[in-house]
């Protein structure tokens, strides 16, 4: 885990709003993740920076126990062409915490890495805008690397 300065990102995807009350993420997120392969998002968002993958928690009602907004998509060059049924978000500049995430997706490593932090009452989160970046590392879901970021106060 370490602090880092992240400077802005625009990223484009598909959204949903849901929470994690009564267990309604863990419906609505894999339905979202099936969504943006079966429908093809990655290769209609325009102008990518790379094909890493985001995942992003934001517009937070207040904290992971209420609602929020999960999209999924590319960072982009700019957010001046938002393809129909899409969303654009920016993720703002700041301070993050960075976590690394290392083994098998297919055994939910992602979402034990979510709920470590959830109960970890130590760290400042800001709940503006987490994320996670599914990059090259994170294409052999059997040994991947996701990247998790989660805004925090100042370094």
């Amino acid at each position: 885990m370490q602090k880092i300065q992240v400077p802005a990102k625009y990223i484009i995807g598909i959204a949903i709003r849901t929470t994690n009350q009564n267990e309604q993420s863990a419906l609505d997120i894999p339905q979202l993740w099936n969504d943006f392969h079966t429908q093809q998002i990655q290769a209609k968002i325009p102008a990518k920076r790379s094909e890493d993958i985001y995942a992003i928690y934001t517009d937070y009602e207040s904290d992971f126990t209420a609602a929020y907004t999960t999209i999924i998509g590319c960072e982009v060059e700019t957010l001046a062409e938002i393809p129909e049924g899409m969303v654009g978000h920016i993720i703002p500049s700041g301070s993050y915490t960075k976590i690394d995430v290392r083994g098998n997706l297919l055994e939910n490593i992602v979402l034990h890495a979510w709920v470590k932090i959830w109960n970890s009452p130590n760290l400042e989160r800001t709940y503006t805008s987490d994320f996670e970046v599914y990059g090259p590392k994170a294409q052999n879901p059997l040994q991947a690397e996701v990247a998790l970021y989660l805004a925090t106060t100042s370094c």
